[in-house]
C-alpha cells in the first residue's frame, strides 16, 4: 500500500465535507442547451454535468434512457466520491445538501439510485438511497420528493394518452 492511500485510510473522519465549487456550474448556467453537451465534454470532473445528463436520460421514460441514466450517474457518483475524497471525506459524515456544490454529487447518487430501480437493481438501488439518507437527509427529503411529483406527472400523461 503506498504511503498517500494509508495516510487516506488512517486519517481521521471529518464532519461536515463540503466540496470546492464546481467549475462546470458558471457554464452550465449561462450556456445554451446546444453546448450543454460540449461543457460536460471539458469538465468531465464535473458531477452535477454527469447528474444532469441522467436526469435528462431518465426523462425519456424508455429503456435505453434509463440505461443510458445509469451509466451516466454511475460517471457522476464515481467522479464525486473522488472529489469527495480529495475534500477530506473518508466514507462517512455529512455531506450537506445546503452547501450547493455538493448538489452534483448527491444528484448523481440519487439519479443513480432510480436508474437502478428502474432496470431491476434492487440492491443498488438501497444502497444508494441509504447512503443519501446518511449523508444528507436534506437531500433525500427534496430529491425524493420532486421524484414523487414527477411520478405523479408522468402518470397524468400517461392516464391522458
Amino acid at each position: 500500500m503506498s504511503d498517500d492511500a494509508r495516510t487516506l485510510l488512517l486519517a481521521p473522519a471529518v464532519g461536515r465535507t463540503e466540496l470546492p465549487e464546481d467549475p462546470a456550474l458558471a457554464e452550465i448556467l449561462g450556456g445554451d442547451q446546444g453546448d450543454f453537451l460540449e461543457i460536460v465534454s471539458r469538465h468531465p470532473d464535473s458531477s452535477l454535468g454527469w447528474a444532469l445528463l441522467a436526469e435528462g436520460a431518465l426523462s425519456a421514460e424508455s429503456l435505453q434512457g434509463d440505461l443510458s441514466a445509469y451509466a451516466f450517474a454511475r460517471t457522476g457518483y464515481h467522479r464525486g466520491l473522488d472529489a469527495l475524497r480529495r475534500a477530506g471525506w473518508r466514507g462517512t459524515g455529512p455531506i450537506p445538501w445546503a452547501h450547493e456544490p455538493n448538489r452534483g454529487f448527491l444528484r448523481a447518487l440519487w439519479a443513480l439510485a432510480r436508474a437502478a430501480q428502474r432496470i431491476g437493481e434492487t440492491s443498488e438501488y438501497q444502497r444508494c438511497v441509504d447512503f443519501l439518507a446518511e449523508a444528507s437527509p436534506e437531500a433525500h427529503a427534496e430529491l425524493t420528493a420532486l421524484a414523487q411529483a414527477d411520478e405523479h406527472a408522468r402518470g397524468k400523461r400517461r392516464k391522458r394518452r
